[in-house]
């Protein structure tokens, strides 16, 4: 094993030192001036010539261009034409002259893709939104190579998703799924599957493609993709069901809750859960529709509830990262709202450690819902006697709330989380003297053994 590291280490050391040689021979070895990028002053990699004549490496001209200048760096000339022309016969001069200086370590620069122009994007997505017509069938196959063609090209590079957003790729993706879920059949799952999973790699959506995504047609294709799709169906409609929830929605919400087992798909996508973007999303989402405030709202909370939503929240408490965290107790936060879900919460044995545990341990945002929980649980209300809240009480006070809650209010929150948590000390501080607490103070006069 030592032998292995020893191995591991001299690897490293000799990589770090040709890396350094090649560094050095670089800076040695002349580069011809008209192989250097007149901004970077580094060898191009990929030449590219503007109107004005110039040529300049792509990256270095269209960060220019991208920072809002419209003029030829070196003759400041306004650009009559912003899209770059490739230089071939200047990127083959320069892998000749690699290839010729190979022996001072220079390796040949390799042959780039050339990005997709707005002419080209524009193009095919016309072609796309042309073929969202039901009187061929031919042409729902041919608009699913269409997609198919965006998709590998957006994934090439940035700057070819970028041209694909500029061009309205979202808005018409987006139009083309809803005309598709309209008229909703199996000969269409695979070109929709594969338009959800390119809206996907657009994300996040400007206003308009999600207004289109959240319509009654659309949230029906998403929700049925989440119950009986694979498993990156159900990963891109949950995704894109999240882009589009937002509380102060409430009929978007509404729609979503209509549907017939969407909680239990999103629930599902928690307990089995595919990566951590997806729990992310179903528990985002989740948290829109259970802080909803309409009247459907209470009975989705009571389902997810029976669905054992609170006892498996609690469970992913117990180590998760902060992210799901603060989603989690979010959720909860909504869930003790109901009366049904009261009772879930105060029935599991965990919750009260696990909430006491989150205290001023994850994240302000973890802590603020922490409180909440525990002020629904236990705050003052008429129903707290009868459905066990003075058990909790006691509960919270063998796990350590009094102490945890009292350096919340030392060290600082916000004041409506001030008032719940002094409420909170109020009402542990009737009952410490049923219990055996320990005073950290008792074990000052103590003899430490270090």
């Amino acid at each position: 094993m030592m032998s292995t590291w020893r191995k591991r280490r001299a690897a490293k050391r000799s990589n770090s030192k040709k890396e350094l040689i090649e560094e050095k021979t670089m800076e040695l070895l002349m580069i011809p001036s008209h192989f250097k990028c007149p901004i970077s002053l580094d060898l191009m990699k990929d030449p590219v010539t503007l109107s004005t004549g110039i040529t300049y490496d792509r990256e270095s001209i269209e960060t220019w261009i991208e920072g809002g200048n419209q003029t030829c760096p070196i003759t400041k000339q306004v650009l009559k034409y912003l899209e770059p022309i490739p230089n071939h016969t200047m990127r083959k001069m320069i892998q000749q002259w690699c290839v010729e200086n190979k022996d001072h370590g220079i390796e040949r620069i390799p042959t780039p893709r050339i990005p997709v122009t707005s002419s080209e994007a524009t193009e095919i997505l016309r072609e796309i939104e042309s073929c969202c017509s039901f009187e061929q069938h031919d042409s729902k196959y041919s608009c699913r190579e269409l997609v198919l063609k965006v998709k590998i090209m957006i994934k090439e590079s940035a700057r070819n998703r970028r041209c694909f957003v500029t061009n309205g790729a979202g808005k018409i993706l987006s139009s083309t799924l809803l005309g598709f879920s309209e008229k909703l059949s199996v000969h269409d799952v695979e070109t929709m599957d594969e338009i959800l999973s390119a809206l996907t790699i657009l994300l996040p959506l400007d206003g308009e493609s999600k207004s289109i995504l959240g319509s009654k047609s659309s949230l029906n294709c998403l929700v049925w993709f989440l119950k009986c799709g694979s498993l990156s169906s159900r990963r891109n409609s949950v995704l894109l069901l999240k882009e589009i929830m937002r509380i102060d929605e409430k009929w978007r919400v509404e729609e979503l809750l209509k549907n017939d087992g969407v909680l239990e798909a999103l629930v599902k996508l928690v307990k089995e859960p595919i990566c951590p973007t997806t729990t992310k999303a179903s528990l985002l989402t989740i948290y829109h529709m259970v802080n909803s405030s309409h009247s459907i709202n209470e009975k989705a909370k009571a389902k997810f509830a029976d669905l054992g939503l609170v006892e498996l929240l609690v469970e992913t408490l117990v180590d998760c990262e902060k992210s799901i965290c603060e989603k989690a107790l979010g959720i909860l936060v909504g869930i003790c709202s109901s009366e049904e879900g009261k009772r879930r919460v105060y029935g599991y044995a965990l919750t009260i450690p696990i909430l006491i545990k989150k205290l001023l341990r994850v994240s302000d945002l973890a802590t603020e819902f922490s409180v909440s929980i525990l002020w629904k649980l236990i705050g003052k209300n008429e129903k707290r006697e009868n459905i066990g809240g003075n058990i909790v009480l006691i509960e919270a006070l063998q796990v350590g709330a009094f102490q945890k809650l009292l350096l919340l209010i030392q060290v600082g929150c916000s004041e409506r989380t001030k008032e719940k948590a002094s409420e909170l000390l109020k009402l542990l501080n009737l009952h410490r003297g049923r219990i055996d607490c320990i005073d950290s103070l008792d074990l000052n006069n103590l003899k430490r053994p270090f």
